[in-house]
Order: structure tokens, then sequence, then C-alpha cells
């Protein structure tokens, strides 16, 4: 199959295992370059379509990493929605661990939610966190990761 000029660039200090390994396959078998981006060690396969990016300490330093270095038409996995939001406002797409795609059409309901929901965090409300992921979610992601490169393999017409 020939490889995708679209970049895979992973949120990778959050990235759950099983996601991980999901996303390491795709990229092996669609010759997609993937770049997985964390403040420690990561231990990836040895393939040319797989990087490990290393960045340092701080708050936010991976995402603001990703979010500089990424271009129209690339994919960011991740769960983290202002960087989704600053993927989407740069031309890419976001993914998240469960499937879901964060694009200019529901991004803006995604980031208000999220907003919403750690002001009421900050005043002491409970909100909870996100379920496990479950094999569903693993099921939808990779579903969604194959529709999305699919796509993007086609000629556009």
């Amino acid at each position: 199959m020939d490889s995708i000029a679209i970049r895979i660039w992973v949120d990778a200090d959050a990235c759950p295992g099983a996601i991980r390994d999901i996303i390491v396959r795709a990229a092996m078998r669609r010759g997609v370059m993937t770049t997985f981006v964390a403040n420690k060690s990561l231990n990836i396969p040895g393939s040319p379509h797989l990087a490990a990016m290393r960045v340092s300490q701080g708050f936010d330093v991976v995402d603001e990493t990703i979010a500089s270095l990424v271009q129209a038409g690339d994919l960011v996995i991740t769960a983290d929605i202002p960087l989704a939001a600053k993927v989407v406002e740069r031309g890419g797409t976001g993914l998240n661990p469960r499937g879901e795609l964060y694009t200019h059409e529901n991004i803006g309901a995604r980031l208000t939610m999220r907003n919403m929901l750690d002001e009421l965090r900050s005043t002491g409300v409970a909100t909870g966190g996100p379920a496990p992921l479950s094999l569903a979610d693993r099921n939808a992601f990779a579903n969604q990761l194959d529709k999305y490169l699919t796509a993007q393999a086609r000629p556009a017409t």
C-alpha cells in the first residue's frame, strides 16, 4: 500500500497502551509517519514510520510542541480538548482514544463543555472522570483511525 502524505502526532503522555499499539500497527501497515511526543522516554518499535520525541517537563509542553508542529491535514491523537482545538485551528484533525473525531463542526461545543466542567471542578463540584477505556472504545478508535486513513489515501476528486 502506498504511504500517506499526512503525519500522525500522538499526545503520548496520556495515551493508553492499547491505543498506542493500534496506532503503531496502523502506521506501519499504512506507511504513515507517526511521532509520539512525551516528556518521558518512550519505547516504540523500530520502524522508518515511527519516531519518539521527548520534550522537557512542564505544564502543556507536549501540547504546545504538537500544536506548533502540526500542519494542515495532519491527525493528532489526543484526549486533550484545548490541544484538539489548536490542531483544528491549524487545519488538522483530532482523534481521541475513544474514537471521536474533533473537527471544525464539533470542537467549539466540546471546548465549551470542557471549560464549563473545569469551572465547576474549580468551585469544588465533583464532576467525575472518564470511564475506563473499554473494548468497545478501543474498537471505535481502531475503526475511526482506519476510516480516516483510508479517506486520506484516496486520490482527490
